[in-house]
């Protein structure tokens, strides 16, 4: 694989023709164009929206404090380089440069109380059927 710079492009090409160079040359444009598209514009993820009663969230610092149904409170430590919001208490939106980190942060905080089948219960992303 062959990676250069041409003005203000990045060209990426196969040293030879066969077709696993050529599969690889497309993941790795891909995961270059989200490095560039998370330092530029930063990316952005909203994890999670619920509608049951009693379920909270709020962030303080660098700490996600949720009330999930649970005896006790479930607090998530935010990794380095990325930031959580919450605009409602229904609604989490993690913020980072590093698109798997933030996907990663988000099924992480899903993980916690997951949708349950009869009456979707839980904490679900915004915009996926579960």
């Amino acid at each position: 694989m062959e990676v250069k710079r041409d003005g203000d492009q990045i060209v990426f090409k196969a040293l030879d023709e066969s077709i696993r160079p050529t599969r690889c040359r497309g993941t790795l444009r891909a995961l270059v164009a989200n490095m560039v598209q998370g330092v530029h514009q930063g990316l952005r993820a909203e994890a999670a929206r619920w509608s049951a009663s009693g379920y909270r969230a709020q962030a303080q610092g660098d700490k996600l404090n949720l009330t999930l149904g649970f005896s006790h409170p479930v607090v998530h430590q935010m990794p380095k380089g990325v930031k959580v919001e919450t605009p409602t208490q229904t609604e989490i939106v993690i913020k980072g440069i590093d698109k798997q980190q933030v996907g990663q942060v988000a099924a992480e905080v899903a993980c916690y109380r997951p949708p349950e089948p009869y009456k979707g219960k839980g904490v679900r992303y915004v915009g996926r059927a579960s």
